[in-house]
């Protein structure tokens, strides 16, 4: 990767993916609500769905997780608790255990939604491109394990990655120049950011109601009456309006 690509994709692409996935979002919010959802198809076929939905979700929020404290944690607040080199090989075993879980109910995902003739048949384009796309980015996460287990001695490749990371969150107009890792970790770098460019454009826009549903857990009881009580009508009336 020449000067120019490596500057273009490591200092202005995040944040032309980061401008795209907020505004974008907001405007699919208030232009197309009706299509805010996750178009399950669970109605079609439940079984394989149940173990591959849930391996992939529980897989992919700790990866989530897992790279948002991991990279923007500065050095200083950890390192009285635990060296890089430490924490280097503990994102190595936790991510590869995550990744390896989340690939399979991927793999599990996208084989249904191929293969399955009524699934596809009742598919969008966008549908299957963001699972090939998701598949891929947690083959190439899953390719970079070895070359970060090769550098845990001095831990160069974490320090790296979260100085980048960082760099971009504060600003930094030389953060390119921090990124010095194998074209692994790049490609890999680069696909993330470009799921979150497509990110409003997908079905993935339901990942803000699964966050909006806190709410849920924190709105009051609701009041309700069974008929089987014998509470005469004009009474469970009056309680509706209350």
């Amino acid at each position: 990767m020449n000067i120019t690509a490596h500057t273009f994709f490591f200092s202005v692409y995040p944040y032309i993916c980061l401008v795209v996935f907020l505004m974008g979002c907001l405007a699919r919010f208030d232009r197309d609500q009706y299509t805010w959802k996750s178009d399950s198809s669970q109605l079609l076929r439940a079984g394989q769905l149940r173990w591959g939905s849930n391996l992939f979700h529980v897989g992919i929020l700790f990866l989530l997780f897992g790279h948002t404290v991991g990279l923007l944690t500065p050095h200083f607040i950890y390192a009285p608790f635990i060296s890089a080199q430490h924490k280097q090989l503990l994102a190595i075993v936790s991510g590869g255990t995550a990744g390896a879980i989340c690939f399979a109910g991927l793999t599990l995902l996208l084989h249904r939604r191929m293969f399955d003739p009524r699934i596809r048949l009742t598919s969008r384009r966008t549908d299957l491109a963001i699972l090939v796309i998701l598949w891929v980015q947690l083959c190439l996460g899953l390719v970079t394990l070895p070359y970060s287990f090769a550098d845990r001695a001095d831990a160069h490749t974490m320090l790296a990655l979260a100085d980048w990371a960082q760099g971009i969150v504060t600003f930094r107009p030389d953060a390119s120049g921090l990124l010095s890792v194998e074209w692994p970790f790049k490609v890999h770098i680069v696909l993330g950011m470009t799921v979150f460019l497509l990110f409003p454009f997908t079905r993935l826009v339901h990942v803000w109601s699964g966050f909006a549903s806190v709410g849920y857990l924190l709105r009051p009881y609701q009041v309700v009456r069974s008929r089987r009580l014998n509470v005469p009508a004009s009474h469970q009336q009056s309680r509706r309006r209350i």
